[in-house]
C-alpha cells in the first residue's frame, strides 16, 4: 500500500542514495488505492472501434439473410420451436421425422428483434452487485466449460466439485470480475444428470454476485430457475432476471431440441439467455472472417429470436465465439489476431441491431500461465473492449484452449481486469486534471511529489497492480526472483485460506439443500 500520510509522500523522493534495500514483498492493490475503481459493472467511457464502414457492414448483414433465406436453419427434435417459427412467417420443410429446415424471409428475424430489450438487469442476491447487460455497460465473468483444472502443485487434472468450489470462492473474492460465471469447470467426480445442482447450489451459497444456470436439458434450466425461487422468491423472479443460459447453437446452421427446449424454458420465465455459436475456421465456419461474421450473425439472430417468440421482452445477448485453427495441425487456435478483428465487427453489428453482446473474452492456446497465455489472452480480451462487449464470458482462467482452467491464470486474469476497470474509466480532462498548477507551484527544476496536486491525487491518479512485481531487479533477486507464476500459486491459495462466504439467510439455506436432495434422491446416478 502507499503511505496513508500525505507528507509520507515527500519523504519517500528527497534521500534516494539512503533508500532502503530490506527485502519488501509486493503490496496488494486490491482495496485502497484502487477502491475508486470498485463497481458492480464497468460504465464504458472510452469509445469502441468502428472498424468496417457502412457498406462493408451492410455486405454481412445482406449475406446473413441470405443465408437463412436460401440456406435456412436446420431444427431437430422441438416441434415446438419449430411451429413457433411457422406461425411468425419462416418456411418450414421436413427433413425427416423430427427435424425441419427452417428458411426465413428476408428482415423477419430482424423483425422479430425488436421486442428485445437494449439493455437489462440480472439481480444479485447482494443487490450492490446486480449487473447492467447493454449499452454502456461491461460485466466480467470467469472462464467456462473446461473439464480439467491445472495448477503448479497437481498439474492438470480432470475437474472436481471441491475444485469448483474454489474457483467460485476466487472469482467472488476479486473486485474486478462482476459476475459469478456458470461452469467454471466440469465436477467430473458428481453424475451428470446431478452435478447441475451441486454447480448452481455453489454459485448461490459462495458468491452473492449474479450467476448462469444449467443449460443442458431443459429439466436442468426448470431446476435452475426454480432454485432461483427459493433464493429470491417467486414473485421476484417472476418479475425480474436473476438467472441466465448460455446456449451453443451446433453449427453450422443447426439447432438442436436440447438447446431450443433450453432456451424456450429460460424465455418462458422472463429470464435471460445467451446466444453462441462456436465458429472454428474452416471446419464449421468459412475459413475467411468476413464469412465467418456473416454466418455467426445468422445463427445468433435465430436463437436470439426464439427467446422472443417464446416471450417478447425476454433478456438476450448476442453473442459469437470465432476462432481460427492451425490448418497444419486441425487444432483449434485462440488468441489470434483474424478473430480479434472478427469481434470488432461483431461489435458494431450488434449496435446496428440494438441488442447488448458477448465475444471474445482471455482467451490461450497456451498450456501454461506463462508470457504465450497472457499475449494471446490480451490480443482476444481487448478485441472485445475495444469492440464495445457488454458481458464478457472467460475473462479470467482460459488456458489449453478451453480445456483447462488454471489456478494461477486466474490470479492473473483478474489483475487484468483490474487494469481494465482503469483503462475503460477513460481520460478526464479539467482544469484540475491538465494540472497548470502542479507545476507552477515550484517551477522548472523541480520534482512534484510534495505539491498540493500530487497530495490530493496520488492514490487515485494511476492503477496500482496488486499482483505485479514492480521492485528494481537488484530486490527482486534478494528475495528469491519468483515469478508471476509463482507468484500467483502462492496468491490462490492465500486468497482460498482467507475467503468467508456470504452470509445467507438460513431459512432460504435450508430450503436450497432440501430441494437439492429430493431433486436427487428421485433418480440413479448417471455418468454420461
Amino acid at each position: 500500500m502507499l503511505p496513508d500520510a500525505p507528507d509520507a509522500i515527500a519523504k519517500t523522493v528527497r534521500p534516494l542514495a539512503r533508500r532502503s534495500r530490506k527485502p519488501r514483498s509486493p503490496r496488494s492493490a486490491e482495496t485502497g488505492q484502487n477502491l475508486h475503481l470498485r463497481t458492480p459493472f464497468i460504465t464504458r467511457r472510452v469509445p469502441t472501434y468502428d472498424l468496417l464502414d457502412d457498406e462493408a457492414l451492410t455486405r454481412i448483414e445482406a449475406t446473413a439473410a441470405r443465408i437463412l433465406a436460401e440456406i435456412g436453419i436446420e431444427l431437430r427434435d422441438d416441434a415446438e420451436a419449430m411451429r413457433l417459427y411457422r406461425d411468425a412467417g419462416a418456411e418450414v420443410t421436413p427433413v425427416s421425422g423430427a427435424a425441419w429446415r427452417i428458411r426465413f424471409p428476408p428482415g423477419m428475424v430482424q423483425e422479430v428483434l425488436k421486442t428485445a430489450p437494449a439493455r437489462f438487469t440480472q439481480a444479485a442476491r447482494n443487490p450492490a452487485n446486480t449487473v447492467q447487460i447493454g449499452g454502456d455497460a461491461t460485466v466480467l465473468a470467469p472462464a467456462y466449460g473446461s473439464p480439467f483444472v491445472m495448477d503448479l502443485d497437481r498439474g492438470r487434472r480432470y475437474g472436481t466439485i471441491r475444485d469448483f468450489e474454489n474457483l467460485i470462492k476466487l472469482a467472488q473474492s476479486s473486485p474486478w470480475l462482476h459476475h459469478s460465471g456458470g461452469t467454471i469447470c466440469e465436477p467430473t467426480d458428481v453424475p451428470v444428470n446431478k452435478r447441475h445442482l451441486d454447480m448452481v447450489h455453489a454459485h448461490m451459497r459462495l458468491s452473492d454476485r449474479a450467476f448462469l444456470g444449467s443449460i443442458t436439458a431443459p429439466e436442468r434450466a426448470a431446476d435452475s430457475i426454480e432454485m432461483c425461487r427459493i433464493l429470491f422468491g417467486a414473485d421476484f423472479v417472476d418479475r425480474n432476471c436473476v438467472i441466465m443460459g448460455n446456449f451453443n447453437t451446433t453449427s453450422p446452421l443447426v439447432l438442436d431440441g436440447v438447446t431450443t427446449a433450453g432456451i424456450r424454458t429460460y424465455a418462458a420465465a422472463g429470464q435471460g439467455s445467451i446466444h453462441l455459436p462456436f465458429l472454428l475456421g474452416g471446419a464449421v465456419s468459412p475459413l475467411t472472417m468476413a464469412g465467418a461474421v456473416a454466418q455467426c450473425l445468422a445463427e445468433s439472430m435465430v436463437s436470439c429470436a426464439l427467446a422472443q417468440l417464446v416471450r417478447p421482452g425476454a433478456p438476450v445477448v448476442l453473442a459469437g465465439f470465432l476462432s481460427s485453427m492451425s490448418l497444419r495441425t486441425g487444432s483449434p487456435t485462440f488468441g489470434t489476431p483474424e478473430p480479434a478483428l472478427g469481434s470488432l465487427v461483431m461489435g458494431q453489428l450488434a449496435r446496428r441491431l440494438n441488442l447488448p453482446l458477448r465475444c471474445a473474452g482471455n482467451f490461450a492456446t497456451s498450456k501454461a500461465p506463462d508470457g504465450q497465455a497472457m499475449q494471446q489472452g490480451m490480443m482476444s480480451m481487448m478485441s472485445a473492449v475495444q469492440g464495445g462487449a457488454n458481458y464478457i464470458l472467460h475473462a479470467a482462467g482460459f488456458v489449453d484452449g478451453l480445456l483447462s482452467m488454471s489456478y494461477e491464470k486466474m490470479i492473473m486474469d483478474m489483475d487484468m481486469c483490474g487494469a481494465l476497470h482503469a483503462y475503460m474509466a477513460g481520460l478526464e480532462v479539467t482544469e484540475d486534471t491538465l494540472a497548470f498548477d502542479a507545476l507552477a507551484e515550484c517551477g522548472p527544476g523541480e520534482h512534484l511529489f510534495g505539491t498540493a496536486h500530487t497530495l490530493r491525487h496520488y492514490q487515485t491518479a494511476y492503477w496500482d497492480s496488486g499482483f505485479n512485481d514492480d521492485r528494481t531487479y537488484e530486490t527482486w533477486v534478494e528475495t528469491g526472483s519468483v515469478d508471476a507464476s509463482a507468484r500467483a500459486n502462492q496468491r490462490w491459495k492465500d486468497v482460498l485460506a482467507r475467503y468467508e462466504p456470504p452470509p445467507m439467510d438460513a431459512g432460504v439455506a435450508e430450503a436450497l439443500s432440501d430441494f437439492v436432495a429430493r431433486k436427487k434422491a428421485e433418480m440413479p446416478d448417471a455418468w454420461y
